[in-house]
């Protein structure tokens, strides 16, 4: 049969992209893992693998290891798993360090699975309803292929091999579908095997592969007689099936556009199109148990004489379901999840935390950040849904398509490992107080000293300050507390002749991309914000940060927050950090002691070692921006007619003319996302989007 359940675990023996059958039990006392690299762990690195290994075959659920900037936290990381051997997710909170950290481990394990997982949305206006204005927002996306085609590859991953690192954003914690269907409907297919053509095509159907007569895409299929090939929905090449009769005769890899056989195999595992693939008799029963909550729900609306509500339900969830029943599937089928995982009412959703094994390893990058992050995320879905519900655009079950509840997320995990320079609260008593220290650099650079001075005079005291910095070519960062004082005092030193830009919160992620990037190479001198020295912002060429109002308590102004803050100078031999005060306030006080502990524990090794500090040099060319903000980034009308392809609709000559720009900005836009250049990809799909907005493209 080519589509068949399976009974009990498989895994694939990796050859060249696909798989050969071997038993789940071979592989699973086996290290696969193998770290290529020209550097050996040095510093505190050795002590920190190790005391991380120890506790991990000690069983302990949590360990923190707090790692300075530029101490080779991912290194340590790779070593960690390449000796424990098993399956690691790395969690992370935003796309662009996800990005950065995929690609490291990829260089970490060139010869291991290394996969990526976050949103597949380049664009994703969520379905809304506003009751204050009687507003309905439908949920409009534009789907990243090459991210949705590395989600798969994650998945299948999982399944067919031990040796998997899976670099995740949050969105890892959102409803994916079931683990058990998407790899039970996985279609099989041996050399030798004796099945009817047609039971082939349609296991391929069901699994939701397209037939296409012409061109091969992935996630299609095409029929030439008794052959048959399908590009899977993981992969960038194609398998060709020889058929003779009710017989393969062979299985072949070949390029999807020139046809050229590039691999022979003796079997393949086709895994579905969609995470939220369901089997014939279950979307029977998930179609009925739907009808049933419908008519239970229109009963309580019409009761409470809520007719409009009612009429409103009862058509888009009848057209959901005769799609249902036709195709398998209709547009926001995960919001019937519950059922087609036959879940019952508020039981959690499947997502990639359930494709994991329960041995797994999970390490939680910028702790401090990423936990809150996925703290926060089930309420703020929850109260749109909610309002979805109440007004008869949704049915109950819907509000069941969700995040995991924190609860939920740590009942999921069993190993972890928090990383952060400075965890929270909820990481330091989960492991007793108790952390893995990461503080010496391979670079020698010290964490830089920090000094005090009054808070009278500061604007002045620190433009002296500035003028020594910017004459030895040098860059500083300020940050405020207000944005009316970050502008007033970007005005007030750009009136002196100070090449400064301010940043804060009005100011887009793209924009800020820019101004950053700007800094860095020297078309400002000085950075003014509120909160812009977030973590992971790397600027080597960063030697002074000049902490304004330092002794106002708050969360800008938290020990956690001056740490990181005083970190952003730690790239740089000549960092300082200069704390405007008129008192040492407990958060400052706290702060300024790690930092003195830091530093002597660093000069140490140095001296012992015969070290010499030296700055780090980065290209200028990386991506700096947050693309997690980019995702949700207002359209705007482009401002100027300098160029056409900035232009609004009156300076195209037709609508042939808009039509063609918009459809290379489309392509700009895909090879954008596949080189992983969420901002630049991000800014092309706004301008996509203003264009088919205007009346000349739609005439």
């Amino acid at each position: 049969m080519a589509h068949r359940t399976r009974n009990r675990p498989w895994a694939r023996h990796h050859v060249h992209g696909y798989h050969l059958s071997l038993p789940l039990a071979e592989l699973l006392d086996v290290s696969r893992f193998t770290v290529s690299s020209d550097f050996q762990p040095c510093g505190d690195q050795p002590a920190a693998i190790e005391s991380l290994l120890t506790g991990l075959k000690a069983g302990d659920d949590h360990q923190v290891l707090l790692g300075v900037t530029g101490s080779g936290k991912t290194f340590s990381i790779a070593k960690v798993v390449e000796s424990h051997g098993r399956p690691t997710l790395v969690l992370v909170h935003n796309k662009t360090l996800a990005g950065q950290l995929y690609l490291a481990f990829k260089k970490f394990f060139p010869e291991n699975a290394v996969e990526y997982f976050v949103s597949y949305y380049d664009y994703y206006q969520p379905e809304a309803y506003v009751p204050q204005s009687d507003t309905y927002i439908e949920k409009e996306t534009s789907i990243n292929d090459e991210i949705d085609k590395l989600r798969h590859s994650a998945t299948r991953s999982l399944f067919e091999r031990r040796d998997v690192v899976i670099v995740a954003s949050v969105s890892c914690i959102y409803g994916l579908g079931s683990p058990e269907n998407y790899k039970d409907l996985c279609v099989d297919v041996d050399v030798s095997d004796s099945f009817d053509r047609q039971d082939l095509l349609r296991g391929l159907v069901d699994i939701q592969y397209e037939r296409s007569p012409y061109e091969l895409r992935r996630g299609s299929f095409r029929v030439r007689g008794d052959v048959v090939e399908v590009q899977p929905a993981s992969e960038d090449r194609a398998i060709r099936i020889e058929l003779w009769g009710d017989e393969v005769e062979g299985i072949q890899i070949i390029d999807p556009l020139r046809g050229e056989v590039l691999e022979k195999l003796d079997h393949i595992s086709i895994y579905p199109n969609s995470h939220h693939v369901t089997p014939r008799q279950e979307m029977k029963r998930a179609i009925a148990d739907i009808r049933a909550e419908l008519d239970e729900r229109l009963a309580e609306l019409e009761k409470k004489g809520r007719l409009l509500e009612a009429q409103r339900l009862h058509q888009r969830t009848t057209y959901d379901l005769e799609m249902m029943a036709e195709l398998g599937s209709c547009p926001g089928i995960e919001n019937y999840s519950r059922h087609l995982t036959g879940r019952s009412p508020g039981e959690p959703p499947p997502t990639l935390l359930d494709y994991l094994g329960d041995d797994a390893l999970v390490v939680v990058d910028e702790s401090h950040v990423t936990l809150p992050q996925v703290r926060g995320m089930y309420e703020g879905d929850r109260s749109r849904k909610q309002n979805l519900v109440d007004h008869g655009f949704r049915l109950p079950s819907a509000l069941d398509n969700r995040p995991l509840r924190f609860e939920e997320f740590e009942e999921r995990l069993s190993q972890r490992i928090h990383v952060s320079a400075t965890p929270g609260s909820y990481e330091l008593e989960a492991t007793g107080g108790a952390v893995v220290e990461q503080i010496v650099r391979p670079t020698g650079l010290l964490d830089p000293p920090i000094v005090i001075r009054p808070v009278d005079g500061q604007v002045d005291d620190l433009l002296g300050e500035v003028r020594a910095r910017t004459a030895a070519g040098e860059r500083v960062l300020v940050t405020t507390l207000t944005k009316r004082m970050t502008e007033e005092l970007t005005d007030y030193y750009r009136d002196l002749g100070v090449k400064v830009e301010y940043l804060h919160s009005d100011i887009d992620a793209l924009e800020r991309s820019k101004i950053i990037r700007a800094l860095r190479a020297g078309e400002h001198d000085v950075l003014v914000g509120v909160n812009l020295l977030r973590e992971g912002l790397d600027l080597p060429e960063v030697s002074l940060v000049a902490i304004l109002d330092a002794d106002k308590e708050g969360f800008l102004r938290s020990s956690g927050s001056l740490i990181q803050t005083a970190g952003r100078a730690a790239r740089n031999v000549n960092g300082l950090v200069i704390m405007y005060a008129d008192k040492i306030t407990g958060s400052m006080e706290e702060a300024i002691d790690e930092g003195k502990r830091r530093r002597a524990v660093q000069e140490a090794y140095n001296q012992e070692h015969g070290i010499t500090p030296r700055s780090v040099e980065r290209e200028l060319d990386e991506p700096m921006g947050l693309a997690a903000e980019a995702d949700y980034l207002e359209v705007r009308a482009p401002g100027d007619r300098r160029k056409k392809k900035d232009a609004p609709e009156e300076l195209f000559d037709s609508p042939d003319e808009i039509r063609e720009t918009v459809a290379k900005l489309e392509k700009e836009m895909r090879k954008a996302a596949e080189s992983l250049e969420f901002e630049k990809a991000a800014e092309l799909r706004d301008r996509v989007k203003y264009l088919k907005e205007t009346e000349l493209f739609s005439a």
